[in-house]
């Protein structure tokens, strides 16, 4: 943080509580308590009214604000919540700068409003679907990607794609990639990226990325490349068509599947089309329901399905 930014921030911190130390607010933007006295002396030759008490703090004339930010309730709500998703999703650096935006929107806010925005955010949690392991090294990840983003280098990391009912622990590959940006897709960080290896754009789930490291190689991103516009390659040309109890249909809908097509509720029970890479994509899925479902085709993983009830019942 710079100092400008800074002394903005100290500002604001006095302004939204009564009495701060010098200590408090070298921890806070994380410098030496000398700088704090420094910034303190500077806003005070440039008129900011701040009294300090020995061996209390400093505080801020009562009367004196800054010139106002209006902001709704609903408004302050989303920005918070926004910073607050921001600080557990993103990177440590991010985490940072949205822990202090979250407390100069509160420190602006009048007393009745930052009440009121508190109660809002409390009432609403955001949950990740990762262990906390998974998520700091996620998290890791992104904050180099971000560099890669920002100095236009490319990356070099180990990767393993998803495993299927052949490949329950894929061999990972070394993959050089040229970083395009960044999605949050159904809970999951999605690198979007030209890879050497495959010679063409390719998603990687951040999470399954291993090794990760910034290589001093330059890239240029394509001029005709928007992030917002980019929608990968549709390669999933199998139909899969099972056949579920009728009583399921409810759970079946509660648990979508990335590859579903179709869902029709027949007299015969909850019919339900796919369309996947590989027919094995779907088998730990179909097999996690039991005898409460049948494969109706292909034929191949219907076959596929019986060898493998074979081998579980060799196993009881």
């Amino acid at each position: 943080m710079n100092k400008t930014d800074r002394l903005f921030a100290i500002v604001l911190e006095l302004q939204g509580r009564s009495v701060v130390r010098a200590q408090d607010l070298a921890q806070l933007f994380e410098t030496s308590i000398r700088t704090i006295y420094r910034d303190i002396q500077a806003l005070s030759e440039a008129g900011v009214p701040i009294f300090g008490s020995p061996g209390q703090g400093y505080s801020l004339l009562e009367g004196y604000f800054l010139p106002p930010v209006s902001f709704t309730v609903e408004e302050a709500a989303a920005l918070i919540i926004g910073a607050d998703f921001v600080e557990q999703r993103f990177d440590e650096a991010y985490g940072r700068h949205a822990r202090f935006a979250r407390g100069k929107i509160e420190a602006l806010l009048p007393p009745g409003k930052r009440e009121e925005t508190k109660r809002v955010r409390e009432s609403i949690r955001i949950i990740h679907p990762e262990d906390r392991k998974s998520l700091d090294l996620e998290r890791s990840h992104i904050e180099l990607i971000r560099g890669a983003l920002s100095s236009g280098r490319k990356m070099r990391f180990d990767y393993a794609g998803r495993p299927d009912g052949e490949r329950s622990n894929p061999e990972r590959t070394t993959r050089t990639a040229a970083p395009y940006g960044l999605v949050l897709l159904n809970g999951r960080w999605i690198l979007v990226a030209h890879c050497e290896l495959r010679g063409a754009i390719r998603n990687f789930r951040v999470s399954r990325i291993r090794h990760l490291q910034l290589t001093n190689e330059p890239y240029d991103m394509p001029a005709d490349f928007r992030l917002e516009e980019y929608a990968p390659e549709d390669d999933r040309h199998i139909r899969v068509k099972l056949l579920f109890d009728a009583a399921l249909a409810g759970r079946v809908e509660q648990q979508p599947n990335f590859y579903t097509e179709s869902s029709d509720l027949t007299a015969e029970g909850y019919e339900v089309d796919y369309r996947v890479r590989r027919p094995e994509e779907l088998l730990s899925w179909i097999l996690g329901w039991g005898s409460r479902v049948i494969v109706l085709e292909p034929e191949s993983l219907k076959e596929r399905v019986r060898q493998e009830i074979e081998e579980m019942g060799k196993r009881y």
